[in-house]
C-alpha cells in the first residue's frame, strides 16, 4: 500500500534557496587578486574582528586558560574516542600488491593529501566538535599541514573551547577567519599558509557555496545543506524518546528537516503530541528554530510494515539514521542509505554530533544514497603503481598495441610497439587493430 503522510512538509530545502553564488564568486575573485589585504577587508566587513588572524602561541595558550577544566576533560574524551575510531578506520587502508600475468605487479598505496584546511563553525553556535571531528581525522590520516579556520567574533576572537579542541586534536595553525574570506585564506594560501589540498567541515551556505566553486582547484569532503535526520519507529518505540530525538535535531536551524517513518499509528499520534510542548520548553534561540523546522519541513509517515518503513527510509537517504525497533540487526543488514546509523534508543544522533567517535560531518540532502561521511580517507590519495620484466610485458603490450589501434590512437600502440622490438628484435608480432 502506498505511504501515508500524518504530517507533511510545506518547505523543502530547494524552497529556501537563494542565489548566493554570485555574491561567493565576486568574494573569492577579489581575495585570490587581492591577497592577503583584501581577506583582511573581508574580515573586517563581514567578523567585525581587528586581531590577529593568525594565532600566536601566547594566544592559544591564553585561550586555553579560559577554558574550564571540566570541559576540557570533556573535551580530551570527546577527541580521545574520535583519534581511536579514526585510527581504527586508517587501519583497513592497506597497501597492496598483485601479480596480474606472470611477470607484471601491479599496487595500491595509501598516501595522505599535504596540507588540509578545517572549517569550524562559530556563529550561532560554538562548534566544539567540528573542530575534533576534522582536524583529528586529519591529523590521523598523517597530513602534514593542518589549518583550524573558525569565525572569530567580534573583540572576543575565536571561542576559546574551539581553540583548545583545534590544539589538542593537532592543529599546526589556527586562522581566525570566518566565510568565504576564510575559506579563500586557506585555498589561496594566504598568511604564509600552504595551499589547501582539501576543505572539509560545516558552514553556512555561504561556505558551502565556496567550497562548490572551489572544488577541482581542491578537494572538498562534500557539499553540505541543511542538516537531517530521520527514525524509525515501531510500537516498542518509547514515544517521548523519539519526540525528544526529533527535537534535538530541529534545534540546528529553522530548515532542517526531521522526519519519522513508523508503522504504527498511535505511536505517531503521541509523537505528534508531545513535540510542540518538549520545543516550547527549549530556549528562545532554540525554540526558534526547532519550531520553524518543525512547522514546515518535518513530516510523520506511516508505513504497513518494517519493509516498506526500510524502503522509504533508503528513499529519502537522511544524513542521520535512528532505529527504535525490535530485531535491530535485521534493520543494520537491510537499511542501505544513511550518513550515519544510530541502532536502539541506548545510543542518540547526539552522541555521534559530540562524543561517541563516529564523524558527524555527515552527506545531506539526500547525498547519503551515493558517499559516506568525512573520515581518515577522505585525506587519503588510493594511488596504483606498476612494474614489470620483459616477459611480463609482453602479453600486455600486445594487447595495448591491437586495442590502440581499434580505438584510432596510433602513439598508444608505438609506445608498445618499440618495446617489443627492443625486447624481442628476433621475434615477429600481429600487432594489427581486429577485424
Amino acid at each position: 500500500m502506498p505511504i501515508t503522510y500524518l504530517k507533511k512538509a510545506t518547505l523543502t530545502a530547494a524552497s529556501d534557496a537563494s542565489d548566493v553564488q554570485q555574491t561567493v564568486r565576486g568574494i573569492l575573485d577579489d581575495i585570490e587578486a587581492g591577497g592577503d589585504q583584501a581577506a583582511l577587508d573581508y574580515a573586517s566587513r563581514f567578523d567585525r574582528y581587528e586581531g590577529n588572524v593568525i594565532l600566536t602561541a601566547d594566544e592559544i595558550e591564553a585561550a586555553i586558560a579560559q577554558v574550564p577544566e571540566r570541559l576540557k576533560a570533556d573535551i580530551r574524551f570527546a577527541q580521545d574516542n574520535v583519534r581511536r575510531f579514526a585510527e581504527a578506520q586508517k587501519e583497513t587502508l592497506q597497501d597492496i600488491e598483485i601479480e596480474v600475468v606472470p611477470g607484471l605487479i601491479a599496487g595500491q598505496k595509501s598516501i595522505p593529501v599535504n596540507a588540509a584546511g578545517c572549517y569550524v563553525p562559530g556563529g550561532r553556535y560554538a562548534h566544539i566538535a567540528s573542530a575534533i571531528m576534522t582536524v583529528t581525522t586529519a591529523k590521523v590520516a598523517g597530513c602534514s599541514h593542518i589549518v583550524a579556520c573558525s569565525p572569530p567574533r567580534p573583540e572576543v576572537g575565536i571561542a576559546p573551547a574551539i581553540v583548545y579542541a583545534a590544539h589538542i586534536s593537532g592543529a599546526d595553525t589556527i586562522l581566525a577567519m570566518g566565510g568565504v574570506q576564510g575559506v579563500a585564506a586557506m585555498t589561496f594560501g594566504l598568511f604564509g599558509l600552504p595551499k589547501a589540498n582539501i576543505l572539509v567541515g560545516p558552514g553556512n551556505q555561504f561556505v558551502a557555496e565556496a567550497k562548490r566553486i572551489l572544488f577541482g582547484r581542491v578537494g572538498i569532503d562534500m557539499i553540505a545543506g541543511p542538516t537531517d535526520s530521520l527514525i524509525l519507529a515501531d510500537k516498542t518505540a518509547d514515544a517521548a524518546i523519539v519526540a525528544a530525538d526529533l527535537v534535538g535535531q530541529a534545534e540546528h536551524g529553522y530548515n532542517s528537516p526531521v522526519w519519522l517513518v513508523t508503522d504504527d499509528k498511535a505511536l505517531a499520534e503521541k509523537v505528534m503530541e508531545l513535540v510542540p510542548p518538549l520545543i516550547d520548553a527549549l530556549p528562545e534561540v532554540n525554540r526558534t528554530n526547532a519550531a520553524a523546522a518543525w512547522r514546515d519541513y518535518a513530516e510523520v509517515i506511516l508505513c504497513a510494515d518494517r519493509e516498506e518503513m526500510a524502503a522509504t527510509s533508503d528513499m529519502y537517504a537522511p544524513e542521520h539514521l535512528t532505529v527504535q525497533a525490535a530485531d535491530l540487526d535485521w534493520w543494520l543488514e537491510r537499511l542501505s542509505c544513511y550518513g550515519s546509523l544510530f541502532l536502539g534508543e541506548e545510543t542518540t544522533v547526539a552522541f555521534g554530533d559530540k562524543a561517541s567517535g563516529t564523524n558527524h560531518v555527515l552527506p545531506t540532502s539526500g547525498a547519503a544514497s551515493y558517499t559516506g561521511g568525512l573520515s581518515v580517507h577522505k585525506y587519503m590519495k588510493i594511488v596504483t603503481w606498476q612494474r614489470a620484466t620483459r616477459e611480463g610485458a609482453r602479453p600486455i603490450a600486445e594487447a595495448t598495441a591491437r586495442i590502440s589501434r581499434l580505438e584510432g590512437m596510433e602513439g598508444h600502440a608505438r609506445t608498445a610497439d618499440i618495446r617489443l622490438a627492443k625486447y624481442f628484435p628476433d621475434e615477429s608480432f600481429d600487432l594489427k587493430a581486429a577485424d
